[in-house]
């Protein structure tokens, strides 16, 4: 079994068990033992963050919403985001910690990201592929819906193809040593208490 199609089965297995409740208040479990599947693990947390993620974006397009809800709930998008994040770094030290002992080649090359940022894409193309078959499908909608979304449904699934197979083929690189890993832990400044000035309390 290739890593992506280990992946792919997780990340849907993960949409379909949230949307069983479909609450983004509903309790996390991870079905994966963080020492005895480290790598499913951290796979299945990972599509988690995102798929409750989606779900919060839905909300807060809600013309209606209250401010105080809306104003509540971007924090809880900030803080997804950092998770999401967090779990990139995570995972990208699991492919650190695989590969650590393959001999580089002298003319290895670099890749324009890391795995796990390529695994972050195919977590959020698992979810577009899964809402954009519902609105394929949905009974509701007129045909010329159905059909658009149909259209579009197909290019996902084979975008979905495309970013598995350079996946691969990028692992492949990395354990053969024709390219190298080499990780920037994360920049961001605006959670950050002395990098944004505002949460440093400066005023201008």
């Amino acid at each position: 079994m290739t890593f992506t199609t280990l992946a792919n089965k997780i990340f849907i297995e993960t949409i379909v068990k949230y949307h069983h409740i479909d609450d983004v208040a509903q309790e996390f479990s991870n079905p994966y033992n963080k020492e005895e599947n480290l790598l499913e693990h951290l796979l299945y947390r990972k599509c988690w963050i995102d798929t409750v993620q989606w779900h919060y974006e839905d909300i807060i397009r809600d013309p209606n919403i209250d401010p105080v809800s809306a104003l509540t709930l971007k924090r809880k998008i900030d803080a997804s985001n950092q998770d999401r994040t967090d779990m990139v770094e995570y995972i990208d030290s699991y492919f650190l910690e695989k590969y650590k002992d393959v001999s580089v080649a002298k003319d290895a090359r670099i890749n324009t990201e890391s795995p796990a940022w390529g695994v972050d894409r195919l977590s959020i193309l698992a979810l577009k592929v899964y809402h954009m078959n519902e609105e394929a499908t949905r009974v509701t909608a007129s045909t010329e819906h159905r059909a658009a979304c149909q259209i579009k449904l197909d290019t996902l699934l084979e975008q979905r193809v495309d970013l598995s197979t350079a996946i691969d083929q990028l692992l492949e690189d990395i354990s053969t040593g024709v390219k190298y890993m080499k990780v920037y832990k994360q920049m961001k400044m605006y959670n950050d208490d002395e990098l944004n000035p505002v949460l440093r309390g400066e005023k201008k």
